[in-house]
């Protein structure tokens, strides 16, 4: 997809992934982007940032309503959104500890957000001859992620979403990519990660292969909107993990416990 003179939404945009994001489609020449986020001054910080070619707006990605009203609106002050860009989310550790609202929450934030942003913009890009969506996901989609259920699950589900939506919508000139990353430089990573001499983290999952910073990552998935290329994996070492999850699961499983037992004695 040429970005050249799109419009486009990228939400989260306060911080992290979001804000180099927004940052770079504008570089890459994007006529305007919408920044959202649920802390608007923090969306407002990086449409500053951006200058004269962007906005900030307060949005609640867990309400389909907002998304809808935000969608048509800029369908009428704008024409339409071209590239949208479903990046929030946060972090929870837990599994069958957890109140079954922390788990609902979380599906809302990483998975109906993606729905509800391909509901809202989906049959506007069919009118106008095509658009983007890329979705924030993680690596702990394509794998797990150790102390936290409800993130692996939620992530999982908009992997699945967002194959759902490539395959049935590329031939209507939908472009879909989904973003997994491991560790990233975001409040997300926060205070989970402890760094070693090495400059790794010797006791958080996601950080063993390096934390990376957040522009690397959006310059990834600039390249992967401009090649339609469905899955963005800024760590090239994600790739090699699931290759082996699908070829031997139960070897794959026998691994995971064995490198969760590996975590536990570092943090001992």
């Amino acid at each position: 997809m040429d970005i050249d003179g799109k419009l486009a939404v990228v939400t989260g945009a306060g911080s992290g992934i979001g804000r180099a994001l927004a940052c770079r489609l504008v570089d890459a020449g994007a006529r305007f982007v919408v920044c959202a986020d649920l802390d608007v001054d923090t969306a407002i910080e990086t449409a500053d940032l951006i200058g004269a070619r962007a906005s900030a707006v307060h949005l609640d990605v867990a309400d389909q309503d907002a998304i809808e009203g935000l969608v048509k609106r800029l369908e009428v002050e704008q024409g339409g959104v071209d590239i949208f860009v479903s990046n929030a989310g946060y972090a929870l550790g837990g599994g069958l500890n957890l109140e079954t609202d922390q788990w609902r929450k979380m599906m809302e934030v990483h998975l109906w957000a993606h729905l509800n942003a391909a509901r809202a913009v989906i049959p506007g890009m069919i009118e106008r001859g095509g658009g983007y969506l890329l979705s924030t996901a993680s690596a702990a989609g394509l794998l797990t992620q150790l102390d936290s259920a409800p993130y692996a699950v939620s992530k999982h589900a908009a992997v699945a979403l967002a194959e759902w939506l490539a395959i049935n919508y590329s031939d209507r000139g939908i472009g879909v990519s989904v973003l997994c990353p491991q560790a990233v430089r975001t409040n997300i990573l926060g205070k989970r990660a402890g760094k070693s001499s090495a400059g790794k983290t010797n006791s958080n999952q996601a950080a063993q292969d390096g934390i990376l910073e957040p522009e690397k990552v959006a310059d990834d998935c600039i390249r992967a909107i401009i090649e339609e290329k469905f899955l963005v994996l800024p760590h090239m070492e994600v790739a090699k993990y699931f290759a082996n999850k699908a070829n031997d699961y139960e070897r794959w499983l026998n691994g995971m416990r064995r490198f969760r037992d590996r975590l536990r004695q570092k943090r001992n």
